[in-house]
């Protein structure tokens, strides 16, 4: 590693110092960044810290301007960014569109190079502290197993490297490498996290160390890497070969592996479902807000001073001088359950009146429609609208004159160009009490949370054929959500577990992966997204009339869309390389 590579590993440090590595004034007053040479690295444990660190910095959380849910029925990125490409079915081995940035084949092979190195040299770091050494190896052979995890999820079986490459003299091997089968990497990524399970520990009580994986992490990664891999989609009677699924075997085994594994979570006795009030809107909305709640496993922290989120920016009303990017789809609103539990139609005339009337609590925290209440205008929309209610209809006015247009549509007199398109804002993460315009946010992103566990159990036991175990565990969601228990079966109770899976995990990056995995992706990704027209009144007693519309071509294409094509400048490196069977 040469003076110049190691200083992008050091500069971790800073960014993890105040949460997590408790920099010191020794550390401080170490030489100039420019003189760090690897065999500095290797001998001082501040500077190994930094290291191990920056895997952490470099772990994508889904706070980003682009959401994974714009690329699937949740909801649609307004400006575009090539993620048209990817819900209209033209991604390709050489352009993936927006996908690149979230499948990031380049930049999840560096992180694992770093963790490979660490492996490599950490018997010979002088620890003081042997309790060191082993959270950190602990940490690093969970991070390797949480970069694999990306990968097998959007490619399948990928190269298994545990090693670092010379630049001089492995050429050859490095241009030899093969992807290992999809069986050979799950069973590599749960091994990986069987051993960070040993050597982590169950919580941090300093606060040097808050913010790093324990136990529970690597345990739910393991959960979570077992069920995606007893799904449909990998199953012998689907996959096309090796690489994309299993061969052989009983898928009901697998579903056996993933209900134990999520059972060891919750066998830990740590972690619960977050219910602080007595009212379930309030209780999903602080989940996402509340810091160190008993729901949350592992999470990215954010520090407004240090590195705050642009979540409310990037999603909140252009009526408030946010960007509207990633806005819900009425394919994915509609989904929302009555509050008794019974579907939505827009076929019920009743329903259709008051769209917005007694659905699902969640609902309320996580959709913003038209006429929700939310938070004051700033001061150039707080005369029209002083009470702050999201408007994204066109209204007839009192005085007979022209309709008037909401404050947060495209026609806005605040803002015109940043309106959503669908009719609907994002609520879900939302801090209603910052002025996202002009602060960042410090909400954390929730890589693992207990809700998840529970659902996966369920999924993973109704598969085994244990349905009062699944019925349980799904109940125990839904109850929490404010929704009445299900009392399903068979066929019945899973579309319950999807439901579940897809509302109460919704916009957190699972839907692109739940819908694959369960082969319903070329129903549900093939239909166009649409929105909802709201044509109201400022007239007391005028009704409001609401109209669902396309907004957007979309469609998936069956064999190509359900892994990714292996990057093609990979494969014109190393025709080894075997590229998907429909992408050849």
């Amino acid at each position: 590693m040469k003076k110049t590579t190691i200083i992008k590993y050091i500069a971790g440090v800073f960014l993890l110092c105040a949460a997590t590595t408790g920099c010191n004034k020794d550390f401080l007053e170490k030489k100039p960044l420019n003189e760090y040479e690897e065999t500095d690295v290797w001998n001082d444990v501040g500077l190994v810290q930094a290291f191990v660190n920056d895997l952490y910095v470099q772990m994508r959380p889904g706070f980003n301007e682009v959401m994974l849910s714009s690329m699937t029925d949740e909801s649609r990125f307004i400006h575009d960014y090539n993620t048209s490409r990817v819900v209209q079915g033209n991604a390709s081995a050489d352009d993936p569109g927006a996908l690149s940035d979230f499948a990031r084949w380049d930049a999840h092979y560096k992180a694992i190079r770093n963790c490979n190195m660490f492996l490599e040299k950490v018997a010979s770091v002088p620890f003081t502290d042997e309790s060191q050494r082993t959270r950190m190896t602990g940490e690093v052979h969970f991070m390797r197993a949480w970069y694999y995890h990306l990968l097998v999820r959007y490619y399948g079986g990928v190269p298994l490297i545990t090693k670092t490459f010379r630049i001089k003299g492995d050429e050859q091997e490095i241009l030899s490498i093969k992807r290992a089968t999809f069986d050979e990497c799950i069973k590599f990524i749960t091994a990986e996290c069987d051993l960070a399970a040993q050597q982590l520990s169950r919580s941090y009580e300093a606060v040097a160390s808050k913010g790093r994986v324990t136990v529970g992490g690597a345990l739910a990664l393991k959960a979570r890497m077992l069920l995606f891999a007893a799904s449909d989609l990998f199953d012998a009677k689907y996959a096309p070969n090796a690489l994309m699924g299993y061969t052989s075997g009983s898928q009901t085994d697998r579903y056996k592996l993933a209900m134990d594994a999520a059972d060891s979570v919750i066998k830990m006795n740590m972690y619960s479902l977050y219910q602080p009030t007595a009212d379930p809107i309030e209780n999903y909305t602080r989940v996402f807000l509340d810091k160190e709640n008993p729901e949350l496993i592992f999470v990215k922290q954010y520090d407004k001073a240090l590195l705050g989120t642009s979540h409310d920016l990037y999603n909140g009303p252009n009526g408030y001088h946010n960007w509207g990017g990633n806005v819900p789809i009425e394919n994915f609103v509609s989904g929302y359950q009555m509050k008794d539990g019974t579907p939505f139609s827009w076929s019920n005339v009743a329903q259709a009146k008051k769209p917005y009337d007694n659905r699902d609590p969640r609902f309320y925290a996580t959709i913003l429609y038209d006429g929700a209440k939310w938070k004051p205008r700033p001061s150039d929309g707080a005369k029209t609208d002083p009470i702050g209610v999201i408007q994204t209809g066109k209204y007839e006015a009192v005085n007979g004159k022209d309709s008037i247009w909401g404050l947060d549509t495209r026609n806005s007199t605040i803002e015109n160009w940043n309106g959503t398109y669908s009719g609907y804002y994002m609520r879900k993460f939302m801090d209603k009490n910052l002025d996202a315009q002009f602060f960042r946010g410090d909400q954390s992103w929730i890589f693992f949370r207990y809700a998840e566990i529970l659902l996966s159990y369920a999924e993973a036991a109704y598969g085994y054929g244990k349905e009062p175990e699944a019925r349980d565990a799904v109940n125990k969601v839904r109850l929490r959500a404010g929704m009445p228990a299900t009392t399903a079966s068979g066929a019945a109770l899973m579309a319950v577990i999807k439901y579940e899976r897809r509302y109460e995990l919704a916009f957190e990056e699972h839907r692109f992966f739940d819908a694959r995995r369960w082969r319903d992706a070329e129903t549900v990704f093939n239909e166009n997204a649409k929105g909802i027209e709201v044509l109201g009144s400022l007239i007391a007693g005028h009704p409001f009339v609401y109209r669902v519309f396309s907004i957007q071509d979309r469609k998936f294409v069956k064999a190509k869309n359900y892994l990714l094509p292996i990057p093609a400048n990979e494969i014109r490196k190393n025709n080894n390389l075997l590229q998907q069977e429909d992408y050849k």
